[in-house]
């Protein structure tokens, strides 16, 4: 963590009504799912694999819309969907919760009304039945996926449907998450904006979103903003 970060920390308190989280990443590692998807994908096509670090580019780059064809040299729409559709069943088995993000959840579920928003494109009852595996359903009070929006984030658009739900002001919310598209959510929205270093996105790629804290993980959230 930067210099500059930890002084935020110490200086940047806040009190949310409702906090915004993301899932992969910030509150479940996927590394293992987002790796076994990819060694479907490329079999699907009879591409032959690259190195585990090389596969995670991929999910970064598919939720920002990025070129895959310099990892991808075969049939790309092909490999896309075997891509996405082993993703979305691994995830019920594959996936771990971070550490310490149980107790952090129920801090920050005693303090604000907490909403889930996953780029996932599956029910959120999906969502719900992995987050009840794990123990941790019961400190949310909305899950929306990205079914349950015409535009998934980086668009504002889940952002403004739960501060509706929630009947909240934009100014008492905050975002918090591992991926650009999070930050550029929260923005998009005028709401407080958290980068988390949980996930596959290095420092340098979420400054350049200019969130207004970055933290290593979401077990700091609760000692910073409040």
């Amino acid at each position: 963590m930067q210099i500059r970060d930890i002084c935020l920390m110490r200086e940047y308190k806040f009190n949310p009504k409702c906090i915004f989280l993301d899932l992969d990443g910030t509150i479940v590692d996927p590394r293992q799912a987002y790796f076994e998807a990819a060694q479907i994908g490329f079999k699907a096509i009879g591409q032959e694999p690259p190195e585990m670090k090389v596969t995670f580019e991929i999910p970064k780059r598919m939720e920002q819309g990025l070129d895959l064809s310099e990892l991808v040299y075969g049939d790309l729409n092909k490999f896309k969907l075997a891509y996405l559709q082993s993703y979305h069943v691994l995830t019920e088995s594959k996936t771990k919760l971070l550490p310490n993000v149980a107790t952090a959840l129920e801090t920050l579920s005693l303090k604000a009304k907490l909403a889930l928003i996953t780029m996932r494109h599956i029910p959120n009852q999906m969502v719900m039945k992995e987050l009840n595996c794990f123990g941790i359903g019961k400190y949310f009070s909305s899950i929306m996926t990205a079914l349950d929006t015409t535009k998934p984030k980086p668009s504002p658009e889940a952002i403004f449907k739960g501060i509706q739900k929630f009947n909240v002001n934009s100014c008492d919310c905050l975002i918090a998450g591992d991926s650009v598209n999070d930050i550029r959510a929260g923005k998009a929205a005028g709401i407080k904006t958290v980068g988390l270093l949980s996930g596959l996105y290095h420092h340098e790629e979420l400054a350049k979103e200019d969130p207004d804290i970055i933290l290593p993980d979401l077990t700091k959230l609760p000692v910073t903003i409040y």
